[in-house]
């Protein structure tokens, strides 16, 4: 049985639930816990979770969380959901070592047990076998998962592509596929990420000759932006500092954090610097490369600061360049076009990845990666996976005009009977989105959030009435106005058009019903509201609040 709570029919987010067994019976393990990233329309959330109450209310039943790597969209919800689920974590080192900073951050360190996993390893857990097939990605030790039970095996790919000549281990593990594929695999659940895309994606190889051109060309700094996870391309740009005679400056907390965590991993040469961004200013514009976070237009990052000449101690000006080394995640275009203009305002050179200068590469896989793939394992069935809904019905195509004999589509709260038999959809689970708010974890659709996006359109006016248990009046009505316009068309104050509403229509209420709380209540939001439509012609929220004296 395959249950995705996240990550078919949205890039993100990605957590899938393998059962096995009947009823009762069925024994559960998760494969990556992610998250996606808030945007404008989630005002004041940077960070949403799948919604686990399924597997929450059988935690009984699930046996472990088992992580294909590291990025954030398969490992950032760990400190939100893993504590809650009380079972082992399993994953590689590098992956380990980034949750054990998330969950130091968020104060879960001790609730939830880690356990490290080698490379081509098998672990047991209940009737499943888990083994750790090393594939490629942009960042260390991606991993597909070979997932056995009594009822047969399933291979889930996670992120990958095919390079043959990564950067950084671990190398595509092309005989273990084939042997696994040898054994005979039911269902491949499989990345859909670049499945519109004929061809391969370019080899981090290429990326780094490219950079490297750059850099030694370049006659004063060069700033790379990448994503922060990106260890390859860390290693090429700092490779290619070196040889140049120049010194890498790191900006970004979380670049930092992975900087580390490769060095303990020992991705990262001994004798390559990595220095702090309090060297910037004293070092010759010649002989800076900085590396900074940034690369999605997040407003908080390292490039975001430094493009609105805020950041208070890195400076770009005209003769540098910034390479924006990394792709736009779809919504964040915007953000991104707006990082670039204001370092264009600057004067500095902005380059971003083109056929002709590429600084960056996929880490998913195109249409004959996808082949490489299907030929390797060989399933019965093909699963998409990782994509939105168009990013999957490409790759069910595909799949199908590549000869795979069946193809199974489904979505998030689906539930896939894989075997025995054709695989076919046999109910449904409560799926959806929490949001990460500040320190707490509210509702997605109908929580605070909803409440606020209204706000951002309309705005608030708070009125406050005082009034006796007989319904005298006994004081001035206050209001509070907030994101409304400050005047209307004819100039007169918006907040006094608005009191005058709230003061005409409780002085016409008369006595009897002014001592009926709800009546006032009522009677005074919508007097409120009126007036805000005949003068600006939007409704804002309206809070009517009795004291009684």
């Amino acid at each position: 049985m395959l249950l995705p709570l996240g990550g078919t029919g949205e890039i993100g987010m990605n957590l899938y639930l393998y059962g096995y067994g009947h009823g009762d019976r069925r024994e559960w393990i998760m494969v990556d816990c992610g998250v996606m990233f808030g945007d404008e329309t989630t005002p004041g959330v940077e960070v949403i979770v799948p919604d686990i109450r399924f597997i929450e209310e059988r935690k009984e039943d699930l046996l472990g969380i088992f992580i294909t790597h590291a990025h954030e969209d398969h490992i950032g919800a760990i400190p939100w959901i893993a504590h809650r689920l009380d079972v082992p974590v399993y994953a590689t080192k590098f992956a380990l070592l980034l949750m054990e900073h998330r969950l130091e951050e968020t104060g879960w360190a001790g609730d939830v047990e880690l356990i490290e996993v080698k490379p081509g390893s098998r672990i047991r857990a209940g009737q499943f076998e888990v083994e750790y097939v090393p594939v490629t990605h942009s960042l260390p030790e991606p991993n597909a998962l070979a997932i056995r039970t009594p009822a047969g095996t399933v291979v889930h790919t996670g992120d990958f592509k095919v390079d043959e000549h990564p950067v950084i281990p671990p190398r595509f593990s092309f005989e273990r596929l084939r042997a696994i594929g040898d054994e005979g695999v039911e269902a491949l659940i499989c990345d859909s990420t670049n499945a519109g895309k004929e061809g391969r994606s370019p080899s981090e190889t290429d990326v780094a000759k490219s950079l490297e051109e750059i850099i030694a060309q370049a006659p004063g700094r060069v700033a790379v932006t990448t994503f922060s996870s990106h260890v390859a391309r860390i290693k090429v740009v700092a490779e290619a500092a070196r040889r140049h005679g120049r010194d890498v400056v790191v900006a970004g907390y979380a670049m930092r954090r992975v900087i580390e965590a490769a060095q303990k991993c020992g991705l990262l040469d001994e004798g390559l610097q990595f220095l702090d961004e309090e060297a910037f200013g004293f070092l010759p514009p010649e002989k800076v490369v900085l590396l900074c976070t940034g690369s999605q237009g997040e407003p908080r990052a390292a490039l975001s600061r430094i493009a609105d000449d805020i950041h208070p101690r890195i400076a770009l000006e005209k003769g540098d360049i910034v390479i924006f080394s990394s792709f736009t995640i779809p919504g964040n275009e915007k953000a991104v076009i707006g990082v670039m203009n204001r370092l264009a305002l600057l004067g500095v050179e902005v380059i971003a990845n083109t056929p002709e200068r590429l600084v960056h590469a996929s880490g998913h896989p195109r249409r004959e990666e996808l082949a490489i793939m299907y030929d390797l394992v060989r399933p019965k069935r093909l699963i998409p996976m990782h994509g939105e809904p168009w990013h999957m019905m490409m790759h069910a195509e595909f799949a199908r005009a590549r000869g795979i004999p069946e193809v199974a589509q489904m979505l998030d709260g689906q539930m896939l009977r894989i075997a025995p038999g054709p695989a076919e959809i046999v109910g449904e689970a409560v799926s959806g989105r929490q949001f990460v708010d500040g320190r707490l974890l509210v509702p997605g659709e109908k929580g605070p959030v909803q409440k606020r996006r209204r706000l951002s359109f309309v705005g608030i006016v708070v009125v406050s009435v005082a009034l006796d248990g007989k319904g005298n009046i006994r004081g001035p009505a206050q209001i509070v106005v907030e994101g409304l316009p400050e005047k209307t068309a004819d100039g007169q104050l918006m907040e006094d058009v608005l009191l005058d509403a709230a003061d005409e229509a409780l002085e016409n209420m008369g006595r009897a019903r002014r001592r009926n709380d709800e009546m006032v209540i009522e009677t005074l939001r919508i007097a409120v509201r009126r007036a805000a439509v005949a003068e600006w012609g939007k409704k804002p929220v309206v809070h009517i609040l009795v004291q009684r004296v």
